[in-house]
């Protein structure tokens, strides 16, 4: 009994201390980016198992959305494009059982694009990069038991586009900047 209520008050912890990507965050110094066109691609990604059924417009909508509101107030003096393709989601279903827990992810290839040489930044191919919802309480044990799906889908791309902000900011010189700004993550 003292195990279980150890491991719940744990579980609770971790979770009252995790959070999701925000745009509420303080905005990182981002050189000088400027939001020019997003391209989100979802054409039939594979689904992972124990996922709820999601459209492609759901899903891209939710991306473009993210994309923007992480983006989108930027005022550098150059252009740059974001290319996104969502190759696989996983939107955890409720009522699977807590022991299976299965999480909610996105896996997705991102181009990143200046605009005034016309030249491609990032490697041919695009940077794979696999996003989860976050280690909250609700994460661990399953987010289908207590996010619907459109949840699931926003903060999948919230994360997503933060991931990819912070991915743009390990390569400074893209942007205009000398080195990484000190709040970036080394290890995405």
């Amino acid at each position: 009994m003292f195990r279980r209520l150890a491991l719940v008050l744990g579980m609770l912890l971790v979770a009252a201390c995790a959070r999701d990507a925000s745009v509420d965050d303080a905005p990182s110094d981002m050189g000088n980016f400027r939001l020019g066109h997003t391209a989100v691609v979802v054409n039939q990604p594979e689904k992972g198992p124990f996922s709820r059924k999601a459209t492609d417009a759901e899903l891209k909508d939710a991306l473009e959305t993210a994309l923007q509101d992480r983006f989108g107030a930027y005022a550098g003096d150059e252009f740059y494009h974001i290319g996104v393709k969502l190759d696989l989601f996983a939107l955890a279903m409720p009522g699977v059982p807590v022991v299976m827990a299965p999480r909610s992810v996105f896996i997705v290839s991102v181009s990143f694009w200046q605009d005034s040489t016309q030249t491609r930044l990032s490697e041919e191919g695009g940077k794979g990069l696999t996003v989860y919802e976050g280690p909250t309480f609700e994460a661990v044990v399953s987010s289908g038991l207590f996010r619907t799906k459109k949840a699931q889908m926003r903060i999948l791309a919230d994360n997503t586009a933060k991931a990819i902000q912070d991915w743009i900011l390990e390569n400074p010189d893209w942007i205009g900047l000398t080195s990484a700004p000190t709040d970036v993550p080394d290890d995405n």
